[in-house]
């Protein structure tokens, strides 16, 4: 294992890439990962890599409830996925390129080339989120913005920034609400999901954030059936839920909140409507996606399945 040294002795080369926040001009742009349908393994999580500073950290090894990232990266790269999708807050805590270089790129980032990433909070840390955009380069802002859309087998894939006090609001008029609604129509799939880090649902103490609801509202309205999150340092599963936030079998989505790739674990409040299954500990979420449907389990760093399902995807 490749040992971590403080940070007085790091020397940090960034190169800095500014994130733009300008209006969608014309159609939006996809990147195509694969035209495979069938069979389609995608790993997801949140909340990974600790800061090399964290009381915490243990030079890598963190301990039962804290910095668990060698571990959690261990379970995903042995799932063999072929797309993984980094759910925000994938770097703390100021998110700097060093910090990326120094812990993440020591664990998942044996992986990078076949992540897609969104921003959390953390990565905003850094001003502009300099640091999470020099990382991962092209991957993170294909279309220039830190919102973006790539088609994955038959399913289509939007990847969104919720930090919206960061990206001119998150609302149908903003400049990322009216790149989505003009996205999915664009891209009318039978199968979508979507990917952000603030969940607008939680059973967690601190609840759904309510500024992600214009998010969510846009994406069943567009027909996305299911939303990958973070943020929330817990595993839960929702049934389908609809535009207002109830439950809605047959137009809704369901989303499941995935922040268990390391950091640490919170705890759980009250369920909330929708919630299914709730779960404080490390693991990482296994999708395999068909041209119709897909099936997910939740992976603990022991190997173990602790939730498992499926879906059908609706057009």
């Amino acid at each position: 294992m490749a040992r971590f040294w403080p940070r007085s002795l790091w020397v940090a080369t960034a190169a800095f890439v500014v994130a733009t926040c300008a209006p969608p001009p014309g159609p939006p742009v996809v990147t195509t990962t694969t035209s495979q349908t069938d069979g389609l393994t995608v790993v997801a999580a949140g909340d990974i890599a600790c800061d090399p500073e964290d009381i915490f950290f243990n030079d890598g090894l963190g301990d039962a409830t804290h910095c668990q990232m060698n571990a959690t990266a261990h379970t995903a790269t042995s799932l063999r996925p072929s797309t993984v999708l980094a759910l925000g807050d994938i770097q703390y805590n100021a998110a700097t390129l060093a910090d990326f270089r120094a812990v993440y790129d020591h664990s998942w980032g044996q992986l990078k080339a076949i992540t897609h990433p969104v921003p959390g909070n953390h990565e905003y840390g850094s001003p502009g989120a300099t640091g999470y955009l020099s990382y991962f380069g092209a991957a993170a802002a294909p279309a220039g913005t830190t919102w973006y859309s790539f088609n994955f087998g038959s399913w289509h894939v939007v990847a969104l920034d919720s930090s919206c006090d960061q990206v001119g609001g998150c609302g149908r008029s903003s400049p990322q609400g009216r790149w989505l609604a003009a996205d999915l129509s664009a891209n009318p799939t039978l199968c979508a999901l979507a990917i952000w880090h603030h969940p607008a649902f939680s059973s967690a103490r601190g609840g759904g954030i309510p500024e992600s609801e214009p998010l969510w509202s846009t994406v069943v309205a567009g027909g996305v059936d299911l939303v990958l999150n973070g943020h929330r340092h817990q595993y839960e599963r929702f049934a389908a839920i609809g535009a207002g936030g109830s439950s809605n079998p047959a137009r809704g989505a369901r989303e499941i909140v995935v922040g268990t790739g390391g950091k640490d674990l919170e705890a759980f409040g009250a369920a909330v409507t929708g919630s299914e299954v709730r779960l404080s500990t490390f693991g990482v979420l296994e999708l395999t996606l068909s041209a119709t449907e897909y099936s997910f389990r939740f992976v603990g760093i022991d190997g173990s399945v602790l939730d498992q399902g499926h879906g059908v995807c609706h057009a």
